[in-house]
C-alpha cells in the first residue's frame, strides 16, 4: 500500500468510527396527542376526540382513524385509553373539564421514537 493508498484508509476508518456512534444511540424524540372524551346524551357511550396538534379547519371531524383512513370506534373510555398504550403512547396527565352539564374529560399522552423514523417530513407520523 502506498503513502495515499493508507491515508484514504485511514480516512474511511476515522469516519466510521466517528459514525458508529449517531447508528448506535439513535436520538430519541417525544411527540404528545391530547385524546378528549365527551359522553353522549342518553347514552352510556362516549365520543372520542385526538389532537395531534395539526392544523385543522374548524367543523374538521377530529375522531381517531385508523391507518386506512376508517373510523376507529371504542366500546368505552377505558377502550381507547387501551388502544392508545397499544400504539406505544404513555399517559402524561388527565383531568376533567366541566361544559355546562357536561364532563369532557382530558388525557395527554407521549410516544418516544428514534429520529430515524421520521419521514423526510418533521411532522409526519412515525413509522410503526
Amino acid at each position: 500500500m502506498g503513502y495515499l493508498e493508507e491515508n484514504y484508509f485511514m480516512k474511511k476508518v476515522l469516519l466510521a468510527i466517528c459514525l458508529l456512534p449517531n447508528v448506535l444511540f439513535a436520538q430519541k424524540m417525544e411527540r404528545y396527542c391530547e385524546l378528549l372524551a365527551t359522553g353522549r346524551m342518553l347514552s352510556t357511550k362516549v365520543t372520542i376526540a385526538v389532537d395531534f396538534g395539526e392544523e385543522r379547519a374548524f367543523f374538521k371531524d377530529t375522531r381517531m382513524r385508523d391507518d386506512e383512513g376508517k373510523l376507529v370506534k371504542f366500546n368505552s373510555l377505558i377502550d381507547a385509553l387501551n388502544y392508545m398504550g397499544s400504539q406505544n403512547w404513555k399517559l402524561v396527565n388527565a383531568f376533567p373539564i366541566a361544559t355546562g352539564n357536561q364532563n369532557v374529560l382530558h388525557f395527554y399522552f407521549k410516544q418516544e421514537y428514534d429520529a430515524s423514523e421520521l419521514a423526510v417530513d418533521p411532522k409526519a407520523e412515525p413509522k410503526k
